[in-house]
Formats: C-alpha cells, sequence, structure tokens
C-alpha cells in the first residue's frame, strides 16, 4: 500500500483552526454570475481538469498530539447544488472532507474554502482557471473557443512563512531598483508630514452591535459600482482604492451609531498579500495583517479629507519591509520555540485563542481587497461580474474588480444593515451609481 502523504500546516492556518466558530467558520467565498444557466456535467469536467494542476487541494485536515497537518486523500471532488447558506462550515474534525467545495445556482458559480487550506490569493488563482477551463469546455464546438488555461507559474505546497521568516530562511536580499515594496508604496501618495495616530488601547474600541441572525447565517449584500469612477475619486484624494473604501465605510459605521457625543475610535483590520514585497507563488497561505485607526471627535462636521490622509499615513509606515519581517519573525517563533513544539496541540489551541481573542477586542470592523480578476481575452463575453466574500464575527467588506466593475460585498453576523445604509449615501452624495442584492436572514424576510 502506499504511504499517503502529509505535510504540516503553514503558520497562518493554526490560528484559523483555533478560532473558527458556527458564525466564523473561517471559509471565504469567490462567486462568478456566468451569462448563461450554469451545467453541472461540465463544472464537474472543469472541476476534475483544474484540480489535477493543485496538490494543495487534494489534501484534507487531520489532527496530530502536536499540530494539525494535511493529508493526501485519494479521490476526487464532486460539484454539489447551492442548498445551504454562504461560508457554511466545511472542516469537520471527525471526518475527511476536502476543505474546498464547488456550488452552482441557477446562473452562478461558487467556489468556498476553508481558510487554514489557502488564502485569497491562491483560491483566485484556482478559480480563475476553473471559470476558464468550464467556459473553454462549455464554447469547445464554437470557432473562438477560449483556449486552454496556462499552466501557471506556483508553489502548491511551499511554506513561504518558513522559507522568508525563520531562523533558517533562504533568499536573496531583495535589491532596492528592484524591491516590489517600493513599487508598492509609490502608489500610497499620503502626506508624510501628517502625524501618525498611534493604535488605540482595547478599552477604547468601538464594536458593532446588534441583533444576531437566527441560523447563524451572513448578512449578505452585494454591490456593483463603476471601476474607473471609483478610482478618479480615490486618485483626487491621492489615496488608493483600498484606502478610500475603507475610508467610507468607517465613516459609515460612524454615522450609523446613534450615541455621538463621545469621542469614538474605529479600526479597520486589512490582510496584507506578502507575494508583493517576497517572491513567492506559494498557494499556501501567505499575507499578514495590519489595523488602521481613527478617532472621530463630536466636534467635527468634515472627517474625511483627515480620514483619506490619517489611514494612507499609518498603511504605509506599517508596510516597511523592515516592520513586515519584525513582525512576522516575532509571529512565526511561536512555531519554533521549543516549549512550543513539545506542547500537545489542545494547549497550543488554547493559546492562538487568547491570541485571536485579544485581535478581536482591537477590531472594530475588517476587509479585504482581493485586487482584480485575470481571465483570458473573450471570456468577458461569458464572465458577467465575479465576487468575493467571507464569514465574518463583525461587520466586513472584501473589494474585488472585474472587467469594468468593482464589486463590494458585505458580511455581517447581524440583521441590521444601517451602516450599508450610510455607506449607500456617501457614495450617493459623489455621484456613484450602486447596484445592490442583499440576501434574506430573519424569519419575517424569508416570509
Amino acid at each position: 500500500m502506499e504511504k499517503k502523504r502529509w505535510v504540516k500546516l503553514d503558520n497562518a492556518s493554526n490560528i484559523f483552526l483555533a478560532a473558527r466558530s458556527e458564525t466564523d467558520t473561517k471559509v471565504f467565498r469567490l462567486s462568478a454570475e456566468m451569462t448563461e444557466v450554469i451545467d453541472p456535467v461540465l463544472l464537474q469536467s472543469a472541476l476534475q481538469e483544474t484540480y489535477k494542476t493543485y496538490p494543495l487541494f487534494h489534501n484534507v485536515l487531520r489532527r496530530g498530539i502536536f499540530w494539525y497537518y494535511l493529508e493526501e486523500r485519494v479521490g476526487t471532488p464532486k460539484v454539489q447544488p447551492e442548498t445551504s447558506p454562504p461560508c457554511s462550515p466545511i472542516y469537520h474534525y471527525d471526518k475527511r472532507e476536502f476543505l474546498f467545495r464547488v456550488l452552482y445556482y441557477k446562473d452562478r458559480i461558487h467556489l468556498e474554502v476553508f481558510h487554514a487550506l489557502t488564502d485569497g490569493t491562491g483560491a483566485l488563482w484556482f478559480f480563475e482557471d476553473l471559470l476558464t477551463e468550464y467556459v473553454r469546455l462549455r464554447q469547445a464546438k464554437v470557432l473562438e473557443s477560449i483556449d486552454k488555461p496556462e499552466q501557471r507559474e506556483k508553489a502548491d505546497l511551499e511554506d513561504s512563512f518558513k522559507r522568508y521568516f525563520s531562523k533558517k530562511k533562504k533568499y536573496a536580499t531583495i535589491e532596492a531598483s528592484t524591491d516590489p515594496l517600493k513599487k508598492y508604496q509609490e502608489k500610497e501618495l499620503a502626506d508624510d508630514n501628517k502625524p501618525l495616530e498611534q493604535t488605540p488601547k482595547t478599552m477604547s474600541v468601538y464594536h458593532v452591535k446588534g441583533e444576531k441572525t437566527a441560523d447563524h447565517r451572513q448578512r449578505v449584500i452585494e454591490m456593483s459600482l463603476p471601476l474607473k469612477e471609483m478610482l478618479t475619486l480615490a486618485r483626487n484624494k491621492k489615496v488608493s482604492l483600498t484606502i478610500y473604501v475603507t475610508a467610507l465605510y468607517m465613516l459609515a459605521v460612524y454615522l450609523a451609531k446613534e450615541d455621538k457625543s463621545k469621542d469614538v475610535t474605529i479600526t479597520t483590520s486589512i490582510p496584507i498579500n506578502l507575494r508583493q514585497f517576497f517572491p513567492s507563488v506559494s498557494v499556501r497561505n501567505f499575507f499578514s495583517t495590519t489595523i488602521v485607526s481613527y478617532t472621530f471627535k463630536p466636534d467635527k462636521d468634515n472627517y474625511l479629507d483627515e480620514l483619506y490622509a490619517t489611514l494612507a499615513q499609518q498603511f504605509k509606515s506599517r508596510l516597511q519591509k523592515e516592520a513586515l519581517e519584525k513582525r512576522l519573525k516575532r509571529f512565526i517563533s511561536f512555531e519554533f520555540n521549543p516549549l512550543t513544539r513539545i506542547a500537545f496541540r489542545p494547549i497550543k489551541d488554547g493559546v492562538l485563542k487568547l491570541v485571536n481573542y485579544i485581535i478581536n477586542k482591537k477590531t472594530t470592523v475588517a476587509m479585504s481587497n482581493l485586487g482584480r480578476v485575470k481571465l483570458p481575452e473573450g471570456m468577458e463575453n461569458y464572465v458577467k461580474q465575479t465576487f468575493f466574500y467571507t464569514a465574518a464575527i463583525r461587520p466586513q467588506f472584501c473589494l474585488m474588480s472585474y472587467q469594468e466593475t468593482l464589486t463590494i460585498s458585505f458580511t455581517s453576523p447581524f440583521v441590521e444593515t444601517d451602516i450599508h445604509r450610510e455607506f449607500v449615501r456617501l457614495l450617493s452624495e459623489r455621484e456613484i451609481p450602486v447596484i445592490m442584492d442583499v440576501n434574506r436572514v430573519s424569519r419575517e424576510e424569508m416570509e
């Protein structure tokens, strides 16, 4: 009998396992709205072809005495009709299940992934190849058919955290002239003379409260906006699209708050794709997060200009290569500490749950920008638009762009939509047209 291959989880994955819950399942979803109703037979064939080229996706999650680990599973995943709420749990510790699922509903294809398997970038690569293969099969008898997806450069099982941030790291120092971080920072045009707000104390951070949905399903709101107009607004304020939308959302959170008689500190957790700064084509998790903050004061009328500048300056300062390396080395040192290595897994889970609890106390809302979806030429005739969102224990929004459309997807464990109403109002004031779709979460809405 052939021995099954296994691989240790990367550093980021362990905290997802310790922190998951019925509400925060640590599952995220990529969706594509197609121009035709989905053919499940062709979608299954496309999945089988795509699956072959991503060995990481062949694994299931197992629990060891000291750590979790990935183990290769024999078999092929099956596409399924969508019947459960978005981002429902994928990992069950007593079952050897794939850590992703491909769903379909009418004209939509969904890829849902447990975050311990991969991050948004790794999942997006898989999703882009899946869509391309599906359209190619769908149009196989048409002259202008789509070419078979090219094999993208990737390293499925490489642990880039260990490669770059462990004591035994093996990589060449990035020269300043070719440092992708430098190029990235040139896009962040904040005023360097602007004073940097300090990270607020945990007790002072505002936390959104509301009525929880009855069955833990997420309130999902999808918005479609013109990408060019949004980029123009951001450039006029000399900030990136990420910072521009984050600032509007933080202001919407403040405006939706009933009591504004006191100072209110609102923070946003923002993920950082480390592949931008350290050359890696790993499909596994390779990201960090940072928290930006702003304190709203009741005696002010106009917050936005200062808010844009403050967030941009904070974000830029925390993207310094040295700061990233220092923070990540400290984080990964936990894994390689001799005491940690011999500690039993439940003890490590307890420590990571505590770490996650502390992070949550410092966070008001969260966001993620997955960037632009890249599909072969001609795919726009078959793929109308794409969406990205994740399960959340607090209000969260995700950005994704495709062709000329920016989609912003909001998720929340709460029934209320006050924040989203304020956000749409802010966009309307800037003459941005919004197309919106909202799911039903309460018993009254479903009836």
